[in-house]
């Protein structure tokens, strides 16, 4: 009985595939809480849903800030916050798209850490609330946090199980993203400078429904943090994604490519054909991903892919050939 239900849970998640692109702006102005507005923070608009389904985009992950939604620990989700956070999840699913909902907080609560200066508890009861409020809708994905850091690795994992069994306990049965230590860099999963790795942690993930995936992040410039328009090589991509490929393939879990982008020349063109060319031909480890980023205040940014002028951003063209399942 229980190899049969096993057995069904991946093969239903094999039969998915999302690749689409980060919407930010709710998670921005953090040092300004809660903030105003369009002044220092903002929503995607419908317009930018629109653009990215017509690609053939099928996933977005919206980023917002745990403090706006819910101000006080414990508390109710503020009314005006939690409003534009809905619109995205309601039309981006009317569309027929999945949306991640992403806690942008990197484990810490008004900057203190889950686990230790943050009760789990008010995290658990966080991920409660909204999955009552979501549990109806399956094309909702609830992202557990954005990549936590600087803290032991074995704490994170109970922080992530707390959430994982609030959910659960809500009877909500919508897929979850799990992520590791260390930013849950792919290229840093087996690896110890932070703590024991996430490659040996992260194998305690519990989850009462079996429905969840590991969610990590992978950029391409020379120090993995995403703030370089150069890419290392044009094979950089794949050989930062292999060792973590092998450990899921190992341990039979699926991965999702949260965060990933390249900047605007010839050499990061070569590499993100070379990363995709690579999850493509992974995919039963790799479910998909979702590029870094999108949203209606990136103007130039070096891996801003809305369209400027009517334009397509440059990577588009590279991205184009593998939307696809």
């Amino acid at each position: 009985m229980i190899l049969a239900f096993v057995a069904i849970f991946f093969v239903g998640i094999q039969a998915q595939c999302f690749h689409g692109v980060n919407l930010a702006g709710l998670d921005f102005g953090g040092n300004n809480l809660p903030g105003v507005y369009n002044k220092d923070y903002t929503s995607p608009t419908n317009a930018e849903f629109d653009y990215y389904v017509g690609k053939g985009m099928n996933v977005f992950r919206l980023p917002f800030l745990w403090e706006r939604l819910q101000p006080t620990a414990n508390g109710s989700f503020d009314a005006a916050y939690f409003r534009y956070i809905n619109n995205a999840v309601t039309y981006a699913t009317s569309k027929g798209a999945h949306i991640l909902l992403d806690p942008h907080n990197y484990a810490r609560y008004y900057g203190k850490v889950i686990g230790s200066e943050v009760p789990t508890a008010d995290y658990a009861n966080f991920w409660s609330q909204l999955a009552k409020i979501y549990s109806s809708n399956q094309n909702v994905i609830f992202a557990l946090m954005n990549e936590p850091n600087t803290m032991p690795t074995e704490l994170w994992l109970s922080d992530a199980n707390a959430a994982i069994a609030a959910i659960r306990a809500t009877g909500a049965k919508n897929l979850i993203f799990v992520p590791g230590n260390a930013w849950t860099g792919a290229w840093s999963w087996d690896l110890n400078w932070y703590g024991t790795p996430n490659a040996q942690v992260m194998l305690g993930v519990v989850d009462p429904g079996n429905h969840y995936v590991i969610e990590v992040h992978q950029y391409l410039d020379s120090d993995n943090s995403g703030t370089h328009d150069a890419c290392v090589s044009s094979t950089i991509g794949s050989e930062r994604l292999l060792n973590f490929t092998n450990w899921a393939r190992e341990h039979n879990v699926r991965g999702f490519l949260g965060e990933w982008a390249g900047g605007k020349n010839n050499q990061c063109y070569e590499a993100i054909t070379d990363l995709l060319t690579f999850v493509d031909a992974n995919k039963d480890v790799w479910l998909g991903w979702t590029w870094w980023a999108g949203g209606p205040w990136w103007g130039n940014y070096i891996y801003g892919l809305d369209p400027i002028n009517g334009q397509d951003a440059p990577q588009m063209q590279y991205l184009l050939p593998h939307i696809k399942c």
